[in-house]
């Protein structure tokens, strides 16, 4: 095959792909789609630019227009957020978690963090990023039932423990984290509080979930492109600490990145404006598909995770599959991804984690077909293309035609300046 030949190969998958999932239900909690807009902002000739360092300070010669874009998004992010300061740097969620470890601690420091298995996201963990910047790792006391932080073990380990920061926030994620109860009690021990918001930042932004910076963290950490609907990418967000800040700064650049995909910051600054604009009622109906969509799965006849506190206040329903079949999650996502349906296996908190091809549990997120269009109605028929493939056995095949043809009803990027609100 000649390399013009490959080049035809490699554009063929990318037309395939994007044809394919336009077809699809996509319900994995860590993706969005872009606005026509923003996918303007990331195609933009802002991919060929350098711009190390602060705008108006560059390293790198012909940023005038690139530094304008910046501070622009910056300013939007901080009215967005309420913050003192918002970085559009860091290049993931994972990169921003990386600097805050690197700025704020010492290698042997200790943090508090939620285990793998309870939800937390593996940069947090003692073989993540975390674990190479050499820090020591405890969890948080996990209440099963309540699907959260337990709030009195949690602050007598603070105590005991005296760490030098503790992160909020995760991936496995459906009801808030009591930062408001604990922020206090690590204050009292001199630790940083961060929360790590790259799942629910869209949620935070439109009001629907907590306010960290208010509840007592000093942090937020972020990806931008789950319900958050951005191009990939991190941000950090912060009040102004005191000489930290310097710290924070100085371990973004120059210390876990150097250049930071301008493009991708363009097409954050976007998104922050659309958010602004759009963010509280994308957020609110979030919220509302996800109950709508662990009300009709339960309905169903799925196991659904948190049914005494209404099943979820996120983006994220959660449900154990390990009933259906002893492969649990590694046995369903498979099978619905022949339908058209696609989600995410995921260990769940009584897992260990040697299960973690074969977890319990399943987590769907709803904030992707919230975005073109989909409401509390869509959720039913959603839920009942899952049973017809998990619960009745019929062949995944025939479901997919049923899915591409639901599917091909919604094909907008609402809550946006390309479409605004969806009727």
């Amino acid at each position: 095959m000649s390399y013009a030949e490959q080049k035809d190969k490699i554009l063929g998958f990318i037309e395939e792909h994007e044809k394919w999932r336009s077809s699809t239900i996509n319900l994995i909690a860590s993706e969005n789609i872009t606005s026509p807009t923003v996918t303007r902002a990331v195609a933009s000739g802002f991919m060929h630019k350098y711009a190390e360092g602060w705008p108006k300070q560059r390293y790198y010669q012909g940023c005038k227009f690139v530094d304008e874009v910046e501070l622009i998004g910056i300013g939007l992010f901080c009215e967005l957020f309420k913050s003192d300061f918002s970085d559009l740097r860091p290049i993931s969620g994972t990169n921003a978690n990386q600097a805050v470890f690197f700025g704020l601690t010492q290698p042997g420091d200790l943090i508090i963090s939620l285990h793998t298995s309870h939800g937390g996201h593996i940069s947090h963990a003692g073989f993540g990023s975390a674990g190479m910047r050499g820090l020591r790792v405890e969890t948080w006391p996990f209440d099963n039932e309540e699907f959260n932080i337990d709030v009195d073990k949690a602050a007598q380990l603070i105590r005991e423990k005296e760490p030098k920061l503790v992160v909020f926030g995760g991936s496995l994620y459906p009801f808030p984290h009591p930062v408001k109860e604990l922020a206090p009690v690590a204050k009292e021990v001199g630790a940083y509080v961060m929360y790590d918001a790259a799942h629910v930042l869209g949620l935070i932004a439109g009001g629907q979930f907590q306010d960290p910076l208010r509840e007592g963290a000093e942090i937020i950490t972020s990806s931008t492109h789950k319900t958050f609907p951005g191009p990939q990418g991190g941000v950090v967000i912060y009040k102004n600490f005191g000489e930290d800040v310097a710290k924070l700064q100085w371990a973004i650049f120059p210390g876990v990145l150097s250049n930071h995909h301008l493009h991708h910051m363009a097409g954050k600054a976007i998104t922050a404006a659309e958010m602004l604009e759009f963010g509280k009622a994308y957020a609110e109906q979030i919220v509302k598909n996800a109950k709508a969509l662990a009300e009709a799965m339960a309905e169903e006849g799925f196991k659904v995770i948190g049914e005494h506190k209404g099943y979820t206040e996120s983006h994220q329903v959660i449900v154990d599959v390990s009933d259906l079949h002893e492969a649990g999650g590694g046995w369903a996502a498979p099978l619905l991804e022949e339908a058209g349906i696609i989600l995410n296996k995921n260990l769940l908190p009584w897992d260990p984690l040697e299960k973690v091809n074969t977890p319990s549990g399943l987590r769907i997120g709803v904030q992707e077909m919230t975005r073109v269009g989909m409401k509390e109605d869509e959720m039913k028929d959603i839920a009942r293309f899952i049973k017809k493939v998990l619960i009745d056995k019929e062949d995944p095949k025939k479901v997919e035609k049923e899915v591409f043809e639901f599917r091909s009803n919604y094909q907008k990027v609402y809550y946006s300046f390309d479409y605004g609100l969806p009727e």
